[in-house]
């Protein structure tokens, strides 16, 4: 009986795609007089489904070795793909927050979309998230992972399209699928190249090859930068962190999903691509330094946002960017456990400002204020997902930066420093967050602003309840990282660097004596950060402008001159035949003149050549 659960580990990720493949009556407009809102309870079923088999797996194969289930996919002569799932604790593990998380998500979603019209669509499109990212996490396979990326990608478009009919939906879903296209490309280009080297896609066997494998540097470094380039993407890492700001346009449930687990799918990918990537030291110093500066220029940007939704956009991207550096620096333990304190927070954030978004139906900053005496609940829950993602203890966020600063500090301690700002932009931004809404005087937006019915409640809460106790879980099945392990001598400066970030951000937005909004002494240095650094701007004038001008060249070259030349030769066979029509005269001594008028030039022709 038990075996039969870890053997079946491959249906977690079917689960929710039968549920929207059963909802496709509702979604086409089949279901006649029955409303679509069945549709959305049948996939809430099949993700409860997938969690319960993904937690029950989990408890049985908790002591287990790590094993692998094998599916024969394509076998040819000189081909054999084959799908392997890897049943470990880690994969379990992530597959259990994955389908946790859809799952909690969708009930959410049932409260929050109460009023929308397209049930049928929306948790069809949340359960092809959910397989998506359970089927990345078990896979064992880079070309079955490249496959499960691509259903990310286009359920990202679909999502973030949600609502087609604004504009603004529209170029963002646009911009966020074509932003990760770029990434997943190059990605392509890594999976088709990485075969005929390494013989196999398999990412156990990837591993072992590595420890022997004798590539040329330039050859390592170009397969890494390709394998990376999807991640980066996914991650919404520089220069692809654009498209996550865009997706804000998709419905909160969705970006609660979207935001807590698939985002991180690509540093959990790169984690498994680890021993691969570590062949190029290069490409280990391009992720740390991507990763510090994404970490630290999305921590700035996030400061200066006026719409909640980006501010929690930019301040993820800088915490993936954490991620990366700990990839970079090859301390996986870290990235992993950081990943999986990043899941819930997220989660929590997007929940809780969804919350908001609700009951106030505004997503700007600046309307809000004073909530606190009206929405107790709500703050509460924002205070807990705040606390878990910075560095306090004895919260989650506080354990992984620990672990990681302890693998640092020996070998370059410049990033222990790196660390701790990017921690206190975090704390200032997220505090900053907290006091905008629930600080201060009430404003007009905020005056009649009550706690959401319970369906949007109940996952808020449980779910604060959850991080609340995560500790104690973790602990018992000591997964927490040991204190006697680690090296406690920066326990106080980390806790320190989020105390000093939120005491900054409170005196500044809840002192009435400051003016607000709070203006910088130069508007030019404050501009700066609120565009993106002119990120966008930038890539108008640059890449934007190159592809349009060449485009235009390109057109011009096909019209006037590939096309001119075929018609030119048209226009001279019609002129000819119009012209020689009138030779045709039944003298035979003019036959014979031209004739012999041809053969001479000819032989001209010919003596001149030869």
């Amino acid at each position: 009986m038990y075996e039969i659960v870890i053997q079946t580990a491959w249906l977690i990720p079917c689960y929710p795609l039968v549920g929207a493949i059963l909802a496709l009556p509702w979604s086409l407009g089949w279901s006649g007089e029955l409303g679509t809102r069945p549709a959305g309870y049948v996939n809430i079923l099949m993700a409860g489904i997938a969690f319960v088999h993904a937690v029950v797996a989990l408890a049985i194969g908790w002591d287990l070795p790590p094993q692998e289930i094998s599916y024969s996919w394509l076998h040819t002569s000189t081909l054999d793909i084959s799908f392997p799932i890897a049943v470990s604790t880690i994969t379990l593990t992530a597959a259990s927050v994955v389908a946790g998380i859809n799952f909690v998500s969708q009930i959410y979603s049932v409260g929050y979309l109460e009023m929308d019209w397209s049930w049928a669509r929306f948790f069809s499109l949340m359960n092809c998230f959910g397989a998506g990212i359970c089927g990345l996490v078990l896979s064992n396979s880079l070309f079955f992972t490249y496959v499960f990326l691509e259903l990310l990608t286009l359920a990202t478009y679909l999502l973030v399209g949600f609502w087609f009919a604004q504009s603004l939906v529209i170029t963002g879903a646009r911009d966020a699928f074509w932003t990760k296209r770029v990434g997943d490309i190059i990605l392509l280009m890594g999976v088709i190249a990485i075969y005929p080297i390494a013989g196999t896609w398999n990412f156990s066997e990837l591993a072992t090859w590595s420890q022997t494998a004798q590539l040329d540097p330039t050859v390592a470094l170009l397969l890494g930068l390709a394998l990376s380039a999807g991640p980066l993407g996914k991650c919404a890492q520089i220069p692809f962190q654009l498209w996550l700001d865009e997706a804000m346009e998709a419905p909160i449930p969705a970006t609660v999903l979207r935001n807590a687990v698939v985002v991180g799918a690509g540093a959990f990918v790169l984690i498994k691509l680890a021993p691969v990537i570590s062949l190029s030291p290069i490409l280990l110093t391009t992720l740390i330094i991507l990763g510090v500066s994404t970490a630290i220029c999305c921590s700035l940007i996030a400061i200066a946002q006026i719409d909640m939704k980006r501010v929690l956009s930019y301040t993820l991207s800088a915490y993936i960017g954490l991620v990366f550096i700990a990839i970079g620096t090859q301390n996986l333990d870290s990235a992993r456990f950081i990943l999986f304190n990043e899941s819930f927070g997220m989660a929590l954030l997007y929940m809780g400002i969804g919350a908001i978004i609700w009951t106030n139906v505004t997503q700007d900053l600046t309307q809000l204020g004073g909530l606190w005496s009206r929405r107790p609940f709500t703050g509460a829950a924002l205070l807990v997902a705040i606390a878990s993602f910075i560095a306090l203890p004895p919260l989650g966020g506080f354990w992984g930066f620990l672990q990681l600063i302890d693998g640092l500090w020996l070998e370059q301690p410049w990033l222990v420093g790196v660390i701790l700002i990017v921690n206190t932009l975090t704390a200032f931004s997220l505090t900053r967050l907290f006091c905008m809404i629930f600080l201060g005087k009430v404003k007009p937006m905020s005056e009649r602003s009550v706690e959401p019915f319970w369906l949007i409640s109940l996952p808020v809460i449980t779910t604060a309840v959850f991080i609340c106790h995560l500790p104690i879980i973790l602990r018992n099945l000591d997964l927490l990282p040991s204190w006697g392990a680690l090296d406690t001598m920066f326990a106080p400066l980390l806790v320190w660097s989020s105390i000093s970030g939120i005491a900054i951000a409170t005196v500044i937005y809840s002192v009435d004596a400051i003016p607000k909004p709070v203006k910088l002494p130069m508007p030019a240095i404050q501009n700066f950060f609120a565009y993106d650094f002119y990120v966008q701007r930038f890539y108008q004038l640059t890449i934007v402008l190159l592809v349009a001008t060449s485009a235009r060249i390109t057109n011009w070259f096909d019209r006037y001159v590939v096309d001119g030349f075929v018609n030119f030769i048209g226009l001279g066979t019609l002129f000819g035949g119009q012209t020689l029509k009138y030779t045709t005269s039944g003298q035979s001594q003019f036959y014979v003149l031209v004739a012999f008028t041809g053969i001479i030039l000819v032989g001209l022709m010919m003596g001149l050549f030869v």
